[in-house]
């Protein structure tokens, strides 16, 4: 029983902060679509904007990879193709 009354107390001070949440809004360019169907199903889009500043187009593509091999994300190769290059072009370091 006291350990409910813990979880509702969590949960209770938890509400408050996700209904500030606001909607992660990525740069509109080609490759967006496809981001948004295969990525933001599993996880947040903020990833995208936090990891920006340190990943190169090759690091994009490695990030991509893992979340098919590793993760078993349903990426094909051509949604694959086009989300390495939204990111390489609207997230990287240089962008």
């Amino acid at each position: 029983m006291r350990s409910m009354i813990v979880i509702a107390g969590i949960v209770a001070l938890a509400l408050p902060a996700l209904a500030d949440e606001q909607p992660v809004v990525l740069k509109e360019a080609p490759g967006l679509v496809q981001i948004t169907v295969n990525c933001s199903g599993c996880h947040s889009l903020d990833y995208v904007r936090m990891n920006a500043p340190f990943l190169t187009a090759d690091a994009w593509k490695a990030e991509v990879g893992k979340m098919r091999a590793a993760y078993g994300a349903a990426i094909d190769d051509e949604d694959s193709a086009k989300i390495i290059a939204y990111l390489a072009a609207n997230y990287g370091p240089a962008s």
